[in-house]
């Protein structure tokens, strides 16, 4: 019976293992991105395993493992701190580019009392940030282009994004419109995933391989380097002042495997949405293992930026 659950198993694996080799999400446009994330909000999978934010945790040491949405609330408010955002007075209008089902924007609003709109490509992440956010909680959503964003130069006292440039075709272009809509004085927080710098530390073979499928699985169409973003932010015609960046990747690294523990902790979470969910979940665990793989041996790195300002009206 042993034998059998095995040859089972490692059939069910080979299988999965066969779709994520065939598949292609590559990026094609923004209309590729919205369906990404349209299918991944429709099936509740990543919102019943991870709760309300699909970013990464944040981590200061292996003593907080095992609460992987706390570590996701933990990463907002770390960002906030860093960015200077908490410094804002009540009141406050921040723009969340690229949302998602507004698990961030709920804590801006909630906690520290912004007005805030999130916008996304998604129709599904839209539809889905709007029924979960109470009434009474400063929050709008829109559907909305990252890199056309349809709102008032110089609009917002801050724009927040995590994890939202990987997606962008034109960084300089997403770095500009970041800009356009903040006031002067505004404040800036961005977090990313953030490639190596390229030109100092060509890829190796296996890199090229590593790197093709992290852009081939997501709808990603590059990854900018952190000292690339950095510089499109500083040659963008509405650059307000000094870009400051760091370097996150220690503090999220644990995400990944927390990511796929998940499912562990939380098999009711999984089984409960039928087995296609299953081996859906199933289908992203070599993703997350090669994005762990990349943060770990320095391919990728996690990149904050913050805009400095020392006037805050």
């Amino acid at each position: 019976m042993i034998m059998v659950m095995l040859i089972f198993l490692f059939a069910v694996l080979g299988f999965v293992f066969f779709i994520w080799l065939k598949a292609d999400r590559s990026y094609q446009s923004s209309s590729s991105v919205a369906s990404a994330y349209d299918d991944w909000t429709d099936d509740l999978l990543l919102e019943r395993l991870w709760g309300e934010h699909i970013h990464l945790g944040f981590y200061r040491n292996h003593s907080e493992l095992g609460d992987f949405r706390s570590a996701k609330e933990d990463f907002v408010h770390e960002l906030v701190k860093w960015s200077g955002l908490d410094k804002l007075p009540p009141g406050s209008r921040v723009l969340d580019v690229g949302c998602g089902i507004g698990g961030s924007s709920r804590i801006l609003a909630k906690e520290y009392g912004f007005d805030v709109l999130g916008i996304s490509i998604s129709s599904s992440q839209v539809r889905r940030a709007k029924e979960l956010t109470r009434q009474g909680v400063s929050c709008s959503f829109q559907v909305m282009d990252a890199m056309n964003l349809q709102v008032p130069k110089g609009s917002f006292d801050a724009v927040w994004s995590v994890e939202a440039g990987p997606h962008m075709p034109d960084k300089q272009l997403y770095a500009n419109e970041l800009l356009r809509v903040l006031r002067p004085n505004g404040l800036l927080a961005v977090a990313d995933w953030n490639s190596r710098d390229l030109n100092l530390v060509k890829l190796s073979f296996i890199e090229r391989l590593v790197m093709g499928q992290l852009l081939r699985q997501w709808a990603h169409p590059q990854f900018a380097s952190i000292a690339d973003f950095r510089q499109n932010l500083i040659e963008s015609p509405y650059a307000l002042g000094l870009i400051q960046t760091d370097d996150w990747t220690s503090y999220t690294l644990p995400s990944w495997f927390e990511s796929i523990f998940e499912g562990v902790r939380r098999p009711g979470a999984v089984f409960g949405l039928g087995p296609g969910a299953f081996l859906k979940g199933l289908r992203e665990i070599p993703t997350i293992l090669l994005m762990h793989w990349a943060f770990s041996n320095g391919l990728m790195q996690f990149g904050v930026f913050r805009l400095e300002t020392n006037n805050i009206d």
